[in-house]
Parts: structure tokens; sequence; C-alpha cells
């Protein structure tokens, strides 16, 4: 291994897949105005990262590349080690397409918030979260 494959090695063993910096700041946003949720619930399909029961509404925070964000510039497949990256991200949108329809199934409604949109700017997030789940009482 080269000095930037244990470098690389070191930075992606970094990344957590739980209580992410875009998963704290909506969650804050949230209970900032109000809303009440549960967090990473495993009896659930894909694990949502926030689970509003009393909407039966699940949030998924996804980061743009480890989810191949369509049209946001992180959301690409690397131009390296393509063998070992492509389908690892191509399977990740697999299960989350197979997560969603299990949930709405289930009689769940599913939001994808993407990093970058909470980057953009969490409180456009919450006015389509609130708008979302007001058009559903």
């Amino acid at each position: 291994m080269e000095k930037t494959d244990h470098k690389r090695s070191y930075n992606m063993s970094r990344i957590r897949s739980k209580n992410t910096k875009p998963e704290i700041t909506l969650r804050s946003a949230l209970h900032k105005k109000g809303f009440r949720y549960r967090i990473h619930q495993k009896s659930l399909p894909g694990n949502p990262d926030i689970v509003l029961a009393k909407y039966k509404t699940v949030i998924f925070v996804h980061g743009c590349f480890w989810h191949l964000h369509q049209g946001c510039r992180e959301g690409r497949i690397p131009k390296s080690k393509t063998g070992y990256w492509e389908p690892k991200l191509l399977r990740n949108v697999e299960r989350d397409v197979k997560n969603t329809a299990e949930l709405v199934s289930q009689g769940w409604k599913v939001i994808i918030v993407w990093d970058c949109e909470i980057q953009a700017g969490v409180n456009k997030v919450i006015s389509q979260v609130e708008r979302i789940l007001s058009n559903q009482q």
C-alpha cells in the first residue's frame, strides 16, 4: 500500500454512519420547532435516522457521496478504484429503494434529506418537512 492508500483508509475509517453533523443539525432544528422523535429505530426497515411516530413519518439523512445524489457534485462514483466503489455505492442506492418501498408498504411516509440541502440551509429543509407533515393531517 502506498502512503496515500493508508491516509485514505484512515480517513474513510473516521466516517460515521450515525450521528453525523448533518443529522444532528437537522435533529436540533426539528426539536427547536417542537417536533419530538426517536432516532435509529432498529425495528423499521433501513434503521431510519429520525422517526416521527406521531406523523407516521421517517426521515433519512443521506450523504451525497454515499447515496449517489443525482445532480450533486458529490454524488458521483470516484474515478480511481471504480471496481470497488461502483458496486458498493450502487448497493447503497438499491438498499435505499428497497427500504423505502418496505416502509411505504407498512404505511410510513418517507422523507429523504440530503447532506447538501442541510448545508445550504437547514431552515429551508425544516420548512419542507413541515409542509409535508401538514399535508398529511
